[in-house]
């Protein structure tokens, strides 16, 4: 499984030459490949690492569409 890191996340954050929608897509993307990557034979730190990268994805949403990160965030404690 490919490790994503918070320095990559951060980066797409602070990029100037993208617009929020595209920093959004891009961050999603990140999100949706992890959760794909994970299989039956997935251990369990595995799977804490991944809902831990969605946390922070989620918070760096939030800080360009704070709505919209805060209803991922909200969804990821249920």
């Amino acid at each position: 499984m490919k490790k994503y890191t918070d320095d990559l996340i951060d980066k797409i954050l602070n990029y100037k030459s993208i617009n929020v929608r595209e920093k959004i897509d891009r961050l999603l993307e990140i999100d949706a490949i992890q959760y794909t990557n994970l299989g039956t034979d997935s251990t369990k730190s595995e799977k804490l690492q991944v809902r831990r990268n969605s946390r922070y994805i989620y918070r760096a949403i939030q800080k360009l569409d704070y709505e919209m990160g805060s209803k991922f965030l909200h969804f990821i404690d249920k």
